[in-house]
Formats: C-alpha cells, sequence, structure tokens
C-alpha cells in the first residue's frame, strides 16, 4: 500500500477498524484518542460509548445495591451482537444512556464508520469483545489523579455534591479492582498519568503531567509507510527552555515485556514537528497540527501522537490482511 493512497484505502474499505478505550468513569479516555480522531475527522471515525449498554438506570442500581462497574450490570451479550453486526458493515438500533439524568434516552439507529471508537469501562472484558476490538488501550491515571479528575467533573458537570463524589468513588473501587483493572492484561497500550514531578500545581493549573506509554515490542513495521518517528537532538537541546523530562525503561506487565516511554512538562513544538510530518505523509492528512499557535506542548499531546503512529500502523496491518508482530 502506498502511503499517498492510505486514507482513500481506508475510506473505501470494508474492514471496520475497532479501538477499545478501557478505563475507570473520569480516566481521561477520550483524551488520549484526540489525535487520532482530528487526523482522521468525523467523517471516517465515530465512537460508542460503553455506558450506553448499562442494563439498570442509576436509581434502579441505587435500589440493588450495585455499582456500574459490575460486568452483570451491562448487556455485554448485546454489545457483542451490536459490534460483529457493526463489523459486518450492517446499522444497528443502539441503546443511550443520559449520564446528565442516570435514565436511558430513546435508542438511536447506528451505522458503521470505517473506524470505531469504543469507549468505557468493559470494552475488551470478554473473550468476544477482544476478538472484535483490533487495538486495545488501556488509560491507567494515578488514584490522586483520577480522584482529583472525578471530583471536578462529577461536581462541575453532572451535579454531584463533593460529598456524593468522594463516596461513590469509596462504593466503586472494589469492583475497578475486582473487573476493570484486570483488562490491562490484554492492552496493546496502556497510558499512565500522574502528577508532574516539576510540581502537581503544574499539573493542576497548566495541565501538565508525568505521561507513560506502555506499548508490546514491535518486531517489525510497514516499511514503504515511512512511519519514523524521530526526535531532534540538537532542536531539544537548543530550542527548549521549559522543564521536560524523557526516559525510556522496560516493564513486565502481566507477564508480558513492555517498552514503557515516559514524558514529563513541556516540549518546543518545533522539536516534535517530525512526528506529525510522519504521520501527514503517511496519511496525506495536512496539516497534523496538535499544538493550535502555541510554542510548546505537553508530554501527553506528544504521547497522544505516537499513540496515533502505533494505531495506524496497526490498521495498516489489518488492511493488508495480516497483523503487527510483536513479542
Amino acid at each position: 500500500m502506498k502511503s499517498s493512497d492510505f486514507k482513500q484505502v481506508i475510506a473505501e474499505s470494508r474492514n471496520v477498524f475497532i479501538i477499545g478505550v478501557a478505563g475507570d468513569s473520569g480516566s481521561g479516555k477520550t483524551t488520549f484518542t484526540r489525535a487520532i480522531r482530528e487526523i482522521f475527522g468525523d467523517d471516517l471515525i465515530s465512537t460508542i460509548a460503553v455506558d450506553d449498554y448499562h442494563r439498570y438506570d442509576r436509581e434502579e442500581r441505587r435500589k440493588l445495591g450495585i455499582t456500574p462497574l459490575l460486568p452483570g450490570a451491562n448487556r455485554l451479550d448485546l454489545l457483542e451482537q451490536h459490534l460483529a453486526m457493526l463489523k459486518a458493515g450492517e446499522t444497528i438500533v443502539k441503546p443511550v444512556y443520559n449520564h446528565d439524568y442516570g435514565t436511558f434516552d430513546p435508542p438511536e439507529p447506528f451505522s458503521p464508520t470505517e473506524i470505531l471508537i469504543l469507549e468505557g469501562l468493559h470494552p475488551f472484558i470478554t473473550p468476544r469483545l477482544r476478538e472484535l476490538v483490533d487495538f486495545k488501550l488501556y488509560v491507567d491515571p494515578d488514584p490522586d489523579v483520577k480522584r482529583a479528575w472525578k471530583i471536578r467533573r462529577d461536581v462541575e458537570r453532572r451535579g454531584y455534591t463533593m460529598e456524593a463524589a468522594i463516596r461513590e468513588m469509596a462504593e466503586r473501587e472494589p469492583d475497578y479492582e475486582q473487573y476493570v483493572a484486570p483488562q490491562r492484561r490484554f492492552a496493546d497500550a496502556i497510558i499512565r498519568i500522574s502528577f508532574s514531578k516539576f510540581g502537581r500545581e503544574v499539573s493542576e493549573q497548566q495541565n501538565i503531567y508525568k505521561v507513560t506509554l506502555c506499548q508490546s515490542k514491535l518486531d517489525r513495521s510497514i516499511r514503504d509507510a515511512d512511519l519514523n518517528l524521530n526526535i531532534d537532538l540538537f532542536s531539544l537541546l537548543s530550542l527548549s527552555e521549559r522543564d521536560f523530562m524523557l526516559e525510556y525503561t522496560i516493564e513486565d506487565v502481566y507477564g508480558r515485556p513492555m517498552g514503557a516511554l515516559t514524558f514529563d512538562g513541556e516540549l518546543n513544538y518545533d522539536v516534535v514537528r517530525k512526528l506529525e510530518k510522519s504521520i501527514e505523509y503517511q496519511t496525506q492528512i495536512h496539516p497534523i497540527d496538535l499544538s493550535g499557535d502555541r510554542s510548546y506542548i505537553t508530554a501527553g499531546e506528544i504521547a497522544q501522537l505516537i499513540l496515533a503512529w502505533r494505531i495506524i500502523n496497526r490498521r495498516i496491518f489489518v488492511e493488508s490482511g495480516g497483523d503487527e508482530v510483536s513479542v
């Protein structure tokens, strides 16, 4: 496949490529698919929330004394059925869960796009879901970060009191550890987020976090895709005037060796422009620009770009009838 043909090939493809994004409520799942959404746009990408497949509304769960993290509190069999239909190019009638009121809105027709993002608590919890999902991402913020994010979201956007938000987090934690967190073992990539080593106030006031992208090792890549992610060390050393950290380690994740690439702080945009240029060349989408008019981009935005490259690489192999070779 020639790089100049890639977006057109996807647009004309019969393959529905599903990206599963797992993590707790309020963990920042949508943030880390931002780059792939911007690269391909609304005409090629759509999203399904696993929350739409809750079996009970908020009041029913309260009466039953259960949380939505319990697998049985969700219609996972219907989700499996719907994903299989979408993979086959069929339109489904999808349930709709309204987070503002904790109730269900009327179901609505949903037709597949070429790339489908499945976000929520359980996107690859069952063997069948894991078969249907082509790329699996787990978003895993540190407990302190998740707590701060969830309180802010639930209080400011969902009308919770501070006490109710804290109480709900405590009630959910055992189910999170038992049912959601174990999905890490199936992930192709894991995003970890913690407060910046340059100070918690930097994270809370400037949205700058320490971000680690853990990935299984790629044994090979598509050679003609020109997906070379180069960081210019001269530019790194001469252009950046703000705190920045880059670290690479090998970690054992559920018995799998994964490369852990950690970023923290801010990096001059010119340093990572080559990352965007590589993806622009490969997709023929111009311009890719996560920075807007800013001179610096954050660790999280760099992780988004690298994650987008990995997803594109997987998508190429699916289209060519193969798969990445990872060890």
